[in-house]
């Protein structure tokens, strides 16, 4: 069994991802859902994979120095390409034995349309300084939505692009922009230490992967401060608790400063989910919160639980809770009723 086989069948089934775990067979999520391999290829014959197996798959993966760096880490993520199929992998233990998961890169970097971003998203995008955050789950789209409005930015203007990331999924080939893009690891030591140098750099855009702790988070809102455009990501289920979430991250003694720097620099919270689409595949509902006096009044008061009524407040200047999303797809005809109750926090909005 080659790794590069079954990364490739993965991506030609239009698998998310990969899972090679010893004692199963290999599995692929496809639409949401784990399959094993045998299910999605007709006359598949694989077998359970061994510690063997898993340790063959990391010799074709990594070379000295990375099995190096795995061995004394117990955690490694790289990227990995094979033709026109890139992947991001993640290799751990687990009870001892090596775990593999791939996720499956598109070679195709989609435009704002084949996202599905509203065109409120467009005109943040053309503002020259500010403060994007694109959130939710892990595997909802976060780094496809955030290299469709990079793809935007390098095919309407003249700037300079620098990405941070963990590892290098989408690759940009310069259009009107300059774009350099640095990978955690073989580029820089940390998210922090490279955006602590990046303004020596002369940037006009800076995309972080995923701000992971206090000192990457208060880099971004003071690059933003000094009028770049900072777009970034980050683990939260909504545009309220991603407030919270950056402000709590603060010692207390800093949490005033923070929530006035980000009712300052804030342009806008896209939250998004993948949801099952009728008929096969998977489309996005998204939280949409824009920063407007309103919003930053309640910022700087910490009054953030009332993010949610001044989103609906507030639609007509492209603002959308989720719930509403979810709504809006179900009418359409995108979604299931089953699937919307799913993920809708107030099943009542549907029929109203």
């Amino acid at each position: 069994m080659d790794i590069n086989n079954l990364l490739q069948l993965a991506a030609q089934k239009n698998a998310s991802d990969l899972h090679l775990v010893v004692g199963l067979s290999p599995v692929l999520r496809l639409d949401g859902q784990l399959l094993d391999i045998n299910e999605v290829i007709k006359d598949g014959n694989f077998s359970a994979l061994s510690s063997q197996d898993l340790e063959f798959f990391l010799n074709q993966l990594l070379n000295h120095e990375q099995k190096e760096l795995f061995s004394s880490k117990r955690d490694l993520d790289l990227s990995h390409q094979i033709e026109n199929y890139r992947y991001r992998i993640n290799l751990s233990f687990e009870k001892g034995n090596i775990n593999i998961v791939a996720r499956v890169i598109d070679d195709h970097i989609p435009n704002l349309e084949e996202v599905g971003l509203p065109p409120v998203v467009t005109e943040l995008l053309n503002l020259p300084q500010g403060f994007i955050l694109i959130t939710g789950p892990t595997g909802c789209g976060k780094s496809t939505t955030l290299a469709s409005m990079i793809n935007y930015i390098n095919s309407t203007r003249q700037a300079k692009i620098i990405t941070l990331e963990d590892p290098i999924e989408y690759i940009f080939k310069p259009d009107k922009c300059i774009i350099s893009q640095r990978q955690l690891g073989s580029d820089m030591i940390s998210f922090a230490s490279g955006l602590k140098h990046v303004l020596r750099q002369d940037p006009n855009v800076i995309m972080v992967g995923e701000m992971r702790d206090l000192e990457t988070i208060a880099a971004a809102v003071t690059l933003a401060e000094t009028g770049h455009l900072v777009l970034a990501t980050l683990h939260t289920y909504g545009a309220a608790q991603t407030v919270d979430r950056i402000i709590d991250i603060f010692p207390p003694h800093q949490q005033g400063q923070i929530k006035s720097q980000l009712a300052g620099v804030l342009t806008a919270v896209i939250s998004q989910r993948l949801l099952e689409k009728r008929g096969g595949g998977r489309i996005a509902a998204r939280e949409i919160l824009i920063n407007n006096e309103a919003v930053a009044n309640l910022i700087r008061e910490g009054k953030i639980a009332q993010i949610a009524s001044t989103i609906e407040i507030h639609s007509t200047i492209g603002m959308v809770t989720l719930d509403r999303s979810i709504k809006q797809l179900y009418q359409a005809g995108e979604i299931e009723r089953e699937m919307a109750l799913l993920h809708i926090s107030d099943p009542q909005i549907l029929d109203k």
